[in-house]
């Protein structure tokens, strides 16, 4: 029987780099492997047009879909594998004035820029404020748009939240680190360093020492925030349930695959001269492996996300974590 063709988008991460090369492939699938370094553009295409039959996918936009429907909305057109092909310590990614912000709860009552107050990042950094130092949310300005140009954040195709917010859209031209260094916002949180950054002394970083910050959170939360999950169209998942199972042991053997040649030190595999003390870290914080699939090993970082989701407005009640995925290896082979 002849392999089933599907196409899969994502970014060309290490951990998905074997599936791209052919190192692995797919039982039952010819995986065709669109590379698309834009995340936002790949998740404007599945979620606007279906174009890809399995891509990388916000889970903060997969959650809300899938909240929506168990709440009386339109259908889920996705399936979700635990599998994650993003995720980032987001502490660095908070900006600021340094004049009028230094330390988190100076951020009360300001107006601070996001690109899209529903994106993954943003929902994580908005909890890290609240539940780690108490900042109050509801007395902030958030302003949405694009972080280094003028209009929007991509071409998102987003759900209404389940509470408004206090969201101006910015409609004024200039990219919200123009309006920061011309002091017309107070801060700006996302996944983008702001331009200013390289000609306004003022413009820093909330958390100076992230790094340490983040490792210290880890250690005692063992929330690693995810970004991005995997998900697969309905369509495809409902007449090909084979799909769900093969694709979960493919990525799973790229990300170990990734993770072994990147042990190789006697040549540096990426240009990171501390690499080798990098490893040493991966091996005492996580345990040797910083990127685990599946439920159980990220319950902690997924209940989190889940709980920011409710707590923000996003979506309407609180799904389990169990029910977001599809259990892949419950599904026959071809």
């Amino acid at each position: 029987m002849p392999s089933l063709p599907i196409t899969f988008a994502c970014g060309l991460y290490d951990r998905m780099l074997p599936l791209y090369t052919g190192d692995v492939r797919p039982a039952g699938i010819d995986l065709n492997f669109i590379v698309l370094d834009d995340p936002r553009q790949i998740f404007d295409r599945m979620a606007g047009g279906l174009e890809f039959d399995c891509s990388e996918m916000s889970s903060s936009e997969f959650i809300s879909r899938y909240t929506a429907e168990k709440n009386g909305g339109e259908r889920c057109p996705f399936v979700a594998l635990p599998v994650f092909a993003s995720r980032v310590f987001r502490h660095s990614f908070i900006f600021v004035n340094r004049k009028r912000i230094t330390s988190p709860r100076d951020l009360e009552g300001k107006r601070i820029g996001v690109p899209l107050y529903t994106m993954s990042a943003a929902i994580w950094i908005r909890g890290h404020l609240q539940r780690e130092y108490g900042v109050d949310l509801s007395t902030i300005q958030w302003l949405q748009g694009a972080t280094n140009t003028g209009g929007s954040h991509g071409a998102p195709t987003v759900l209404p939240m389940a509470r408004p917010a206090p969201v101006e859209i910015n409609r004024s031209g200039r990219s919200l680190s123009a309006l920061m260094d011309a002091g017309e916002i107070d801060a700006i949180i996302g996944t983008d360093v702001p331009d200013a950054m390289k000609h306004n002394p003022d413009i820093v970083r909330l958390f100076p020492d992230y790094r340490e910050v983040e490792k210290d959170f880890y250690r005692r939360t063992k929330i690693f925030p995810i970004m991005h999950l995997v998900a697969i169209r309905r369509d495809v998942h409902e007449r090909y349930p084979f799909v769900a199972t093969s694709l979960y042991d493919a990525f799973d053997a790229a990300k170990n695959l990734a993770l072994e040649k990147m042990r190789f030190i006697g040549a540096l595999r990426y240009m990171q001269p501390w690499l080798p003390a990098d490893l040493d870290e991966i091996d005492d914080l996580f345990g040797g492996d910083p990127w685990p699939y599946g439920i159980e090993s990220n319950r902690p970082t997924l209940e989190a996300l889940v709980d920011n989701l409710y707590d923000q407005g996003v979506i309407p009640s609180r799904p389990t974590v169990d029910e977001i995925f599809i259990k892949p290896h419950a599904h026959a082979a071809r």
